[in-house]
């Protein structure tokens, strides 16, 4: 935690010091009033920040895609292959590698600990939520905006999950959207202020657009920037005259950042570049294929704000309403071009949604602004409205009877625990019900986000807990032991060994042809890492010449053997090999 702490400090500094010169722009009311507002705004969102990234964030097991990003971390560290990094013993080049570089980074200053990983991770989602907030402000040019599409943001559920995962997206998402700040103080600069820095934006977007795509390729391109520019295009276009310039450097820096690692394996593995390019290509139009209509419940992935976010794509009503029909319009543009360009890709996952968080988080703050600035709405919104504030007090109302379920009654917290949340939810459901009454939308907004505060701070390490695998019997504990902690270890070549092996291991586990004697008397004395016992993984001809000592059967499944995605993959024998004198 200590780590943690450390590293968020760093936002936190950037944060006031951007907030201050925010100041300075705004002369329509007394500047003491500006800064303790904004102040207030910004130890708010935070500290929403910190418990959405950081608190309790090594409780949920890890997921696959993270245990590949640092078991390539640990090994960059352990043999020092920056450039050209492994997993497992086998060249790692499918994704670009600054994130995994930043685990290294991690992994040198706190080795093995998966909080101060997910920590990084959580900095990059407090740097894309702090974006988010300026650029909702830039095209607005209201605070009250920025600050309620912030909240939105931070209490959609794909984004805290995102955050607190040390892998490629949210990296990869939270760098271009510092680019797409930067681009757009180059290209409307001139609207506002009577002297704009045009090569500083343009160098600062180069940056920002060369290190997403240094993160996880063109993906934030396809899925974030594109939808922007056609939004942009729709909305209000700029004026070109003296931008040539900064424009050039911008796609100068992006190209020379997004390539010049390419380049180098290019020079060093041209065959392995050209296989992996090939793979990630064929991947994308061969694996997790779905239909185009796979994404229509992707609302549904908003959580809190998914009523309001099919809302929100009602243009020719809203249109009408809203304080600021052109930006509202303009998001809205952007959340369908996004869901479009989405929907288009062979390969779909759910996770593949997170980038359109952004335009939700827009579209939907331009709904709760009109209910702000209106004290009269008409029979629809009014009935919107209600409906939308009921699903939210019905979970609220939900959140007690789960803990007692699913948390108290397996005696993951005591009684007072329990009750202390069960006073928290009742404190926040009269919040709640009371911002409603009396039409207060920035407090109903708030109301969320203490709900998932309360979520975040009480249930989600109960969660990990909760749904665990109670009869887990990790390879983790069996490496620390005197018998095998110095010796190699190996798996049949035969068999696919899982990734998560390898990370919960904390060391290389390579293949070895168990049908050849002489390969295994090569690297006995060893442990191996078998799915069956060593007399049906090793033929009875090559046994008879090797001395077996059965170490330990693992169980390293994340779910209990109820649960749907138990796995004999992840049951393994560990035995020492040596080779009889």
């Amino acid at each position: 935690m200590k780590y943690n702490l450390i590293i968020f400090n760093y936002p936190v500094s950037i944060l006031f010091r951007i907030n201050a010169y925010l100041c300075t722009e705004n002369q329509d009311l007394s500047s003491m009033n500006i800064s303790r507002r904004l102040n207030e705004e910004t130890i708010w969102l935070l500290f929403l920040c910190l418990a959405a990234f950081f608190i309790n964030n090594s409780s949920l097991p890890t997921d696959i895609m993270e245990t590949r990003n640092i078991v390539t971390a640990r090994e960059i560290v352990a043999d020092g292959n920056w450039l050209v990094p492994t997993m497992n013993g086998v060249l790692r080049i499918e994704k670009p590698p600054l994130p995994t570089w930043i685990a290294a980074v991690v992994e040198t200053l706190n080795p093995r600990d998966l909080s101060t990983q997910r920590s990084a991770a959580g900095l990059a989602a407090a740097m894309w939520t702090m974006f988010l907030y300026f650029v909702g402000k830039y095209t607005t040019r209201r605070r009250d905006y920025a600050f309620i599409s912030t909240l939105v943001f931070i209490t959609c559920y794909n984004v805290i999950l995102m955050g607190r995962s040390a892998t490629w997206d949210i990296y990869c998402h939270a760098f271009m959207m510092g680019g797409i700040y930067y681009l757009m103080r180059l290209l409307y600069d001139d609207r506002y202020y009577a002297h704009s820095h045009k090569w500083r934006w343009g160098l600062l977007a180069g940056v920002f657009m060369g290190l997403s795509f240094m993160s996880k390729g063109p993906v934030s391109f396809y899925a974030l920037l594109l939808p922007f520019l056609i939004a942009m295009l729709y909305s209000v276009r700029p004026t070109m005259r003296g931008k040539g310039g900064p424009l050039a450097l911008l796609i100068i820096l992006t190209l020379v950042l997004s390539s010049w690692w390419y380049i180098v394996l290019w020079i060093t593995h041209p065959e392995m570049l050209h296989y992996v390019l090939s793979k990630e290509t064929g991947a994308w139009s061969n694996h997790n294929v779905r239909p185009w209509y796979y994404y229509w419940r992707f609302f549904s992935e908003m959580g809190a704000w998914a009523l309001l976010t099919l809302a929100a794509l009602i243009v020719p009503y809203w249109k009408k309403r809203v304080p600021q029909p052109r930006q509202y319009t303009a998001a809205v543009v952007m959340l369908v071009s996004s869901l479009v360009l989405l929907s288009l890709m062979p390969e779909k996952k759910m996770r593949y949604l997170l980038p359109m968080c952004v335009p939700v988080a827009y579209s939907v703050a331009h709904i709760l602004l009109y209910y702000k600035d209106r004290h009269v709405w008409d029979r629809f919104a009014d009935l919107l409205f209600k409906i939308n504030g009921t699903i939210v007090a019905l979970v609220i109302v939900a959140m007690p009877v789960l803990i007692h379920l699913f948390v108290y009654g397996r005696g993951i917290i005591d009684h007072g625990t329990a009750i202390f949340v069960d006073v928290l939810c009742l404190a926040v459901l009269w919040y709640l019900i009371r911002s409603m009454r009396l039409h207060k939308i920035i407090d109903m907004v708030n109301s969320v986000a203490i709900l998932f505060l309360i979520a975040e701070c009480f249930m989600i390490k109960s969660i990990g807990m909760a749904f665990g695998n109670p009869d887990k019997h990790s390879i983790h504990e069996v490496v620390k032991q005197e018998n095998v902690k110095h010796l190699p270890f190996y798996h049949p070549a035969s068999e696919d060994l899982r990734i998560e092996m390898v990370y919960q291991a904390g060391r290389k586990i390579l293949p070895v042809d168990v049908n050849n004697l002489n390969d295994i008397a090569s690297k006995a004395p060893c442990v191996l890492v078998t799915r069956e016992p060593l007399s049906q993984a090793i033929p009875a001809k090559v046994l008879a010449h090797l001395d077996t000592i059965k170490v330990a059967q693992c169980d390293d499944n994340v779910h209990p053997k109820s649960n749907k995605h138990y796995s004999r993959q992840f049951l393994n024998q560990v035995s020492i090999v040596k080779v009889k004198k």
